[in-house]
């Protein structure tokens, strides 16, 4: 539905996980094998990456503006599984995430780090859900003034347009 570029760096996973879900047509790819691959998620995974994936939404739905598409579980507790800690190479001297636990990079950990690098970065308020409530489809917003309010303007944004100048 999206007609723009992908998020930069790590928010490009946050989007895609996200965008799993076409709430207009109901079609979710964590429905599938490959989507769940895709994130390196086996068969029992897809609740877990549910749950992630409307908390996301929600709080890109916050990012725009708006209120939470239904009651979700606080993105702070889906990431408090997942802490993370500094690592330094030894080196030269570049600090990364890694897992503070120790697990092999699971969806809540890639997440967390994106998260994390995208405040540093402060790109993380700009990863948006669209305001229409049958798409709600993550979107980077690269406008200057950082008010991008749908995913498309040839869709979302034509019909919000036209349901306006209809109700007049």
């Amino acid at each position: 539905m999206n007609d723009r570029a992908p998020a930069p760096g790590g928010l490009a996973l946050v989007q895609a996980l996200v965008n799993t879900l076409d709430i207009e047509s109901g079609a979710d790819a964590l429905d599938t094998p490959e989507g769940l691959a895709r994130f390196g998620l086996a068969a029992g995974g897809a609740e877990g990456a549910r749950e992630l994936r409307e908390s996301l939404r929600a709080v890109c739905l916050a990012h725009a503006g708006h209120p939470a598409h239904r009651e979700v579980t606080p993105l702070g507790d889906l990431l408090a599984r997942a802490p993370l800690r500094v690592a330094l190479d030894p080196a030269g001297g570049t600090a990364y995430l890694v897992p503070a636990v120790g697990t092999p990079a699971p969806l809540d950990f890639r997440v967390a780090a994106a998260i994390a690098e995208a405040l540093v970065e402060g790109t993380w308020p700009r990863l948006k859900a669209c305001e229409a409530p049958t798409c709600h489809w993550v979107y980077y917003d690269r406008s200057p003034a950082g008010r991008g309010r749908w995913c498309s303007m040839s869709v979302c944004g034509a019909r919000a347009k036209m349901r306006r100048y209809r109700a007049k």
